[in-house]
C-alpha cells in the first residue's frame, strides 16, 4: 500500500506541473491571438487523463483506508472529484466546440485553475 501512496503523491506532483505548463502554453497562445487545435486538446487530454489515474489510485486507497492518514478526507475527495469534471464540463458546456481566440482563453484560464484545484488537494492531504 506504501507503493502506492508514493505513486499516488508522485503524479499529483506531476498533475500541478502539467497543468502549470499547460495554462502557462494556452496564455501564450492565447496572447498571440491563436485559435485551439489538436495539439493543446490532447495535451488538454493527456492531463485529463493524468486526474483519471490519480482517481483510480485514490479510489484504491480510500477503499483500503488510506483516508484515516489524511487530515480532511472529504474535502480531498471533492477537489478530486472537481478536478476529475471541471475541464470536460467546460468543455462540453461552455465551449460546445468552440476553437476560436476565445475558446483558448477560456481553456487556457481553465487549465491554470486546475492547476490551483490541484495544489489545493495536495495541500488538503497533508
Amino acid at each position: 500500500m506504501s507503493t502506492l501512496v508514493n505513486i499516488h503523491h508522485a503524479l499529483s506532483n506531476t498533475a500541478w506541473l502539467f497543468f502549470l505548463i499547460l495554462g502557462l502554453w494556452g496564455l501564450f497562445r492565447a496572447i498571440r491571438g491563436q485559435s485551439v487545435n489538436a495539439n493543446y486538446l490532447g495535451a488538454a487530454f493527456i492531463g485529463q487523463l493524468i486526474f483519471v489515474a490519480q482517481a483510480v489510485m485514490g479510489g484504491i486507497l480510500w477503499l483500503g483506508g488510506g483516508s484515516a492518514q489524511i487530515a480532511r478526507p472529504e474535502i480531498h475527495l471533492l477537489y478530486g472529484v472537481f478536478a476529475l469534471i471541471f475541464l470536460p464540463f467546460i468543455y462540453v458546456s461552455v465551449l460546445r466546440g468552440d476553437d476560436t481566440n476565445r475558446a483558448q482563453w477560456v481553456l487556457a484560464f481553465t487549465t491554470l485553475f486546475l492547476f490551483g484545484i490541484a495544489l489545493r488537494s495536495i495541500t488538503t492531504s497533508i
